[in-house]
């Protein structure tokens, strides 16, 4: 996303005209309007000022990268850091695309369920490309359940070493 679209989807998002956060952020509509239409580049402080203005922030995120490793001729994905979801998504109802629920087409797993859940994130970790593990698998949730999935060998496996690097270490 380009700065421009950045600062009017978090205007909009606000739901305030361009002069309330110019206002907002101490600076002319003209110049905002500038900003939002690519002509003027504002500088980074400018920016976290703007979307301030608008009740954001800018943060930084580590991107969520993935490797491929090959067990038994198959591929698996395995992200460098656990994914995280909006706890919207963690909890929502979802229906898995076919490539990875062929069995049961539109069958719909309710992720608030605990058993629904762990058949996902086994379907998806089995199944699923870096796409579908980013869509579908919450890291935290997934760090739960991780004794109790049914998962095969050569899975559980390649996921083991990034699981146990982040899973606290029990008393003994």
């Amino acid at each position: 996303m380009h700065t421009a679209e950045l600062l009017t989807t978090a205007r909009k998002a606000a739901d305030l005209s361009q002069q309330e956060l110019a206002e907002r952020a101490g600076t002319s509509r003209p110049t905002l309007s500038a900003y939002e239409r690519g002509r003027k580049s504002p500088t980074l402080d400018t920016v976290t000022r703007l979307l301030a203005g608008a009740g954001f922030t800018l943060t930084l995120e580590p991107q969520l990268l993935f490797h491929e490793l090959t067990a038994n001729g198959r591929s698996i994905s395995v992200p460098t850091s656990l994914p995280r979801l909006p706890l919207e998504k963690a909890f929502a109802t979802v229906v898995l695309p076919i490539e990875l629920n062929w069995s049961e087409p539109e069958r719909r797993f309710d992720l608030r369920s605990r058993a629904d859940r762990a058949r996902v994130y086994e379907i998806v970790l089995r199944e699923g490309t870096g796409d579908h593990i980013a869509e579908y698998v919450d890291g935290t949730l997934l760090i739960d359940l991780w004794e109790e999935l049914v998962l095969p060998r050569n899975v559980r496996a390649a996921w083991a070493p990034l699981i146990d690097s982040v899973r606290p270490v029990a008393a003994t």
